[in-house]
């Protein structure tokens, strides 16, 4: 018998949009990819050093369980220098990928019945990982003709004595929202504690991304390498946590994780202190393709009213063609031989949009919007509606 709580997760969409890629192109089948968010680059060549030379020296044996203390101190260094705020290396506990780091923030703080608020749209793992520990998600509903900004105001009325976190994401997937810093100012001083997932920090493209470490200690932060860095493979993250949840979650990485990847985590040391130029020409190529793909996108007639500054995301209303994006989805996948994610994969917020990742080469997104193009052009669409 499969538990109730493993029965009442769902899938990850932008998965099943892969998979079906996938076995497409095992079929013969051209597809461009706009539905993942992995970077297209390949590790930075100090990063990719780093990981030769520590299997040759020999690290490749169990870590302190929070993880090398080199790495959490080059860790504390990049925070000090980047935001300006002072932690110590025993806050940060490192992990493989920000999700297992998730799933222990949330064991620690979450009883039966107690309430985290997050925005909607989210990223779609979010309320899987709420609700499987018991806990409960209660949903802002963002606006598009605002860029999805998190108003302090709007989330006031949400606390009450269940709440136990206030989740942002800024830069956020899937919007590409950045968060001003007067409202995580604001949110800061609710009253409950802020978890800011900031795994897309460095990817900014106007205006400039604030830790909520800024402006509050009792804060959790979730942080990695794989977006900023082109490390996903290498399974690396971290979190930062207010001193008395240092020993509790510590048992529980090392009950359930024993400790990160070591290799990895040689790779980390490298990546913070020698991939800066590196991640300068990553971004600087993502803002050239960001801008280019909102504007064929906006040709095409999808609607942006506010142009997304963070992450590799385009968050487009597509309810002009069909406002089931889970159909349209899978059709512009099957007709037009695009990925992309449909919005109802982030929450109610996000039905009738379409999520575009601009994580590949300007090449391949330019035949994608041609792709695209095309298929709103011929009115593949309106069959679909009419099967409606």
């Amino acid at each position: 018998m499969i538990s109730e709580r493993l029965n009442a997760m769902t899938s990850f969409i932008v998965m099943d949009v892969l998979e079906k890629a996938k076995q497409m192109e095992n079929q013969g089948t051209h597809v461009i990819h706009l539905e993942v968010g992995e970077p297209d680059f390949d590790l930075p060549g100090c990063v990719a050093e780093a990981v030769c030379r520590a299997v040759r020296d020999g690290h490749t044996h169990y870590t302190h369980s929070l993880g090398m203390v080199e790495l959490r101190e080059a860790i504390c260094d990049y925070y000090q220098r980047r935001y300006n705020v002072t932690i110590h290396p025993d806050q940060v506990i490192v992990s493989s990928g920000t999700s297992p780091a998730m799933l222990s923030l949330f064991s620690a703080i979450l009883e039966t019945g107690d309430e985290v608020i997050m925005p909607d749209p989210h990223y779609a793992c979010y309320p899987n990982f709420v609700n499987f520990l018991g806990g409960v998600c209660k949903k802002l509903l963002l606006s598009e003709h605002d860029g999805f900004q998190m108003h302090p105001e709007q989330i006031k009325p949400l606390i009450n004595e269940k709440t136990r976190a206030i989740l942002i994401n800024s830069p956020a997937n899937p919007t590409g929202t950045v968060i001003s810093d007067s409202n995580m100012q604001a949110i800061a001083g609710l009253g409950p504690r802020v978890v800011s997932d900031e795994i897309y920090h460095g990817l900014v493209y106007a205006g400039q991304e604030h830790s909520i470490l800024e402006y509050s200690d009792r804060a959790f932060v979730l942080n990695g390498f794989s977006k900023m860095y082109a490390m996903t493979g290498l399974r690396l993250g971290y979190l930062i946590v207010p001193p008395e949840f240092i020993r509790p979650i510590q048992k529980l990485q090392q009950n359930f994780f024993i400790a990160a990847n070591s290799i990895s985590q040689v790779a980390g040391i490298a990546a913070l202190q020698h991939a800066e130029n590196d991640i300068v020409q990553m971004r600087e190529t993502y803002n050239l393709r960001r801008l280019f793909m909102i504007k064929r996108l906006r040709e095409i007639g999808f609607h942006i009213p506010v142009e997304p500054t963070g992450a590799f995301y385009v968050f487009a209303n597509a309810s002009h063609l069909c406002r089931d994006s889970y159909r349209l989805a899978f059709d512009i996948l099957e007709k037009a031989h695009v990925g992309v994610t449909p919005g109802v994969d982030f929450g109610d917020g996000g039905k009738g949009f379409i999520r575009f990742s601009y994580a590949n080469s300007h090449e391949n997104i330019a035949e994608g919007m041609d792709r695209l193009e095309r298929y709103v052009q011929s009115e593949e669409w309106e069959k679909l509606n009419r099967q409606q």
